[in-house]
């Protein structure tokens, strides 16, 4: 071996001239064209499309239905790309790493984070080996998009001109973003761009933000008046990210709900037998490993494991973006990885390799059969690929059986380190030593107590006394800790056992917020305690009889409800910083460690802001936040002197279970909610199924559709629909039926 030295370098030493120039590479089509498909290829398509109906209900709703699976997905794509192309497009352009081809160079780095994982290379290899079975899926998938494309001359692709059927497998699962997004994107381009560049104020998690995740309730007959199971869907994602579909098959397929817009599966949903609701998981399954990097004499590097000197992985990626006059242009990375994963950044001297589950094949076929599952036993079968990795499982079937789960994939490691930092990758103690069994996970399977839920809190009470004990597992299970929708949903879970679907919708709606319930009594009695010649006792005076007699329940009426947002977004914002550097969550936080002095001015700020902007503070909750669709754009320009309707409830920051993620944007006073609530459902199992649900806004994307903004009050009310799930219940609902391009 040649002689080497220990590493003190930085990454500019190390690197060298590692990031590749600029170059203006024209490629590609030019922008928007569609390359005509041969006669033969078009006349596959329109043979498949033959084999499908798709029937749209009096909310715009598909109802796909072909002669087998196959069919049935070629369906379901087109009837997606009918709705939303541009969501369809723009997943995929994020997914398979291409988003700077349509952005341009500011959307290199995120392209870059992808592609470390996402190797297209690799994901064509694993297509032509996976099951037979699942490659005719992603052949439909592909194929339904493209005949949407032939078929529709005036849709201009931004850059995915045409699908091939190995891209399904760059988005297997559901989750938004999924693992890859935990990588900080200014210390890649840090590291990777060679220059300093500071982690931004979210990355560093002190912004007030909506929390992204879901709740999920699963009730089991003995706590339901009708003696059949109950399950409520409720993912708090952004707006207008999912599709609402129902698609069905001659081969058995037959499941409704929300599919992520571009996948061929129901990601949230239910069959008539079993359904299913995933919310995002605090377990700790993406760690973070610490390499000593080494360099020879010739500029080799190595990084050191155990007594070893290994190789560090070289790879070049070469990525395409949009140039300044249109042009595509390419910019080449020469990329490092150990065993342990790709390097994304520098910290102290070491380089950062990334570990996460990547297991596209497996996913997919996870994703698309747990679709297919008639009850828990062949769920949990499915769930044997140990491929989902971000998400909890509500689980309820017509048996009776209810259940919560963690993620299927989860490495066994060391508890002695402690994974929530960098630990040392040239330990080998520290190495993932395979993965849990599905029966070393915690869950909870048919509670005596009669329920099972997660709000994306931990999993110690996720079905009251017979909850997963924390003592029993290693501490990696869970990282999130509690939040203030944990208790509430406690506390309407045991209000009562005997839950109808119309009662379960009402506890979903719940009005009550734990966080203000714990927090507002603080300044209460912090401004009692204030001197009368205090110069805020007088002033404050008002808002604190307001605060003084509220009963902590939000309501498009409430004054209240406005003084205590703007309160605890205002006390929120100055201590964020303390509670991370305390290892404290930010509830916590502020009912332990704020001062009543922080309390007080909050207050006043809060008090001002509303006086300022809507010139009294005594302002109805409902004035303020506002749902507001003007366009079928990715990212909304909101608009004061537009219209909008009231939503009455609130951030899930607060303790609400229906969520509102909503702030001002430029130019605007009110808020205007951008996530949260989005597709709810509640389904009721039994001999048949009965459902009901809502989607924010509306299934179309497109804003001269009847069905762009036609579920936006009933949204906004907790007013859910009864789903057309059985051919009888479509009877009188019907819009229009065709076949795909002939609609």
């Amino acid at each position: 071996m040649e002689r080497v030295r220990s590493s003190g370098f930085s990454r500019r030493h190390v690197l060298g001239g590692a990031v590749g120039a600029a170059a203006g590479v024209a490629v590609g089509l030019p922008a928007g064209a569609v390359a005509a498909p041969p006669s033969s290829e078009h006349a596959r398509w329109r043979r498949q499309a033959a084999r499908v109906r798709i029937t749209r209900d009096d909310w715009g709703v598909a109802h796909v239905r072909g002669r087998t699976d196959a069919d049935a997905v070629f369906g379901m794509m087109f009837a997606q790309a009918e709705d939303d192309f541009n969501r369809v497009e723009n997943n995929y352009l994020i997914s398979l790493g291409r988003l700077a081809e349509a952005q341009g160079e500011t959307a290199i780095w995120q392209d870059l984070r992808q592609r470390l994982f996402v190797d297209h290379e690799l994901l064509k290899r694993i297509h032509a080996k996976s099951p037979r079975w699942l490659r005719h899926l992603m052949q439909a998938w592909a194929d339904g998009l493209n005949y949407y494309l032939a078929t529709h001359p005036e849709v201009r692709p931004r850059v995915l001109r045409r699908f091939e059927p190995w891209m399904a497998l760059s988005f297997s699962e559901g989750s938004i973003g999924g693992d890859i997004e935990r990588v900080p994107l200014s210390q890649l381009e840090a590291f990777y761009g060679m220059r300093d560049v500071p982690m931004t104020d979210d990355e560093r998690g002190l912004l007030f933000k909506e929390p992204k995740g879901s709740n999920g309730f699963a009730i089991a007959p003995s706590h339901t008046r009708d003696g059949k199971a109950l399950l409520l869907i409720n993912p708090h994602t952004s707006f207008f990210f999912r599709a609402e579909q129902h698609v069905t098959s001659d081969e058995g397929l037959d499941v409704y709900g929300a599919a992520t817009w571009g996948q061929f599966f129901i990601y949230q949903g239910f069959n008539a037998n079993a359904g299913w609701m995933h919310t995002s998981s605090g377990v700790d399954n993406v760690d973070e490993f610490a390499e000593t990097i080494v360099t020879g004499a010739g500029g080799r590097r190595f990084y050191r494991y155990g007594d070893e000197l290994r190789p560090v992985t070289t790879k070049t990626i070469t990525l395409s973006y949009k140039a300044a006059h249109g042009e595509q242009a390419r910019r080449s990375f020469t990329t490092f990885a150990t065993h342990h994963g790709p390097i994304v950044r520098e910290a102290d001297g070491k380089w950062i390799a990334f570990a996460l589950m990547n297991k596209p094949l497996e996913a997919l076929q996870q994703s698309f059969l747990r679709t297919k599952a008639r009850d828990y036993a062949s769920f949990i079968k499915v769930a044997g690929f140990k491929a989902n990795s971000s998400n909890n499982t509500l689980f309820a079937d017509s048996k009776g059986e209810i259940a919560f789960l963690m993620p299927q994939f989860m490495p066994v490691r060391d508890d002695r380190y402690d994974y929530r930092k960098p630990v040392d990758g040239s330990n080998p103690a520290t190495d993932w030593r395979g993965e849990h069994s599905l029966r070393s996970l915690p869950q909870a399977v048919n509670p005596k107590n009669g329920w099972a839920f997660n709000t994306n809190n931990w999993p110690w009470t996720a079905a009251g006394a017979d909850s997963p004990k924390a003592a029993d597992y290693p501490r990696y299970f869970d990282q999130a800790g509690e939040n203030p929708r944990g208790p509430q949903a406690i506390r309407v879970l045991t209000a009562r056992d005997d839950f109808t679907p119309r009662t379960l919708i009402d506890a979903a709606f719940d009005r009550y917020l734990t966080a203000f319930a714990r927090l507002v009594p603080q300044l209460v009695a912090a401004w009692d305690k204030l001197p009368q010649s205090d110069p805020d006792k007088a002033p404050l005076a008002g808002p604190i009889r307001v605060l003084r007699r509220w009963d902590f329940r939000w309501s498009a009426d409430s004054t209240a409800t406005s003084l205590a947002v703007f309160w605890g977004e205002a006390l929120w914002a100055p201590l964020a910083q303390a509670a991370r550097d305390a290892g404290m969550s930010m509830w916590d936080y502020l009912a332990q460690r704020a001062t009543d002095a922080q309390r007080i001015t909050a207050l006043r700020q809060a008090a001002d802001r509303l006086t300022r902007d809507f010139g009294s503070w005594q302002v109805p909750w409902g004035e303020i936040n506002r749902f507001q669709r003007n366009d079928g754009a990715i990212v909304q320009t909101f608009d004061d002197s537009k219209p909008s309707i009231p939503v009455p409830f609130t951030s899930a920051q607060w303790g609400s279970l229906a969520s509102f993620g909503a702030r001002r944007y430029p130019g605007t006073k009110r808020y205007y909610g951008t996530s949260g609530n989005s597709f709810v459902a509640v389904v009721e199992f039994g001999h048949k199924l009965r459902a009901w649900a809502v989607t924010a806004g509306g299934v179309s994307g497109d804003s001269t559709s009847p069905h762009f903004n036609d579920q936006a009050k009933r949204y906004a009310s907790g007013n859910l629909r009864p789903v057309y799930f059985y051919p009888e219940d479509l009877k009188g609902h019907i819009e229009r039926t065709y076949r795909p391009g002939q609609g």
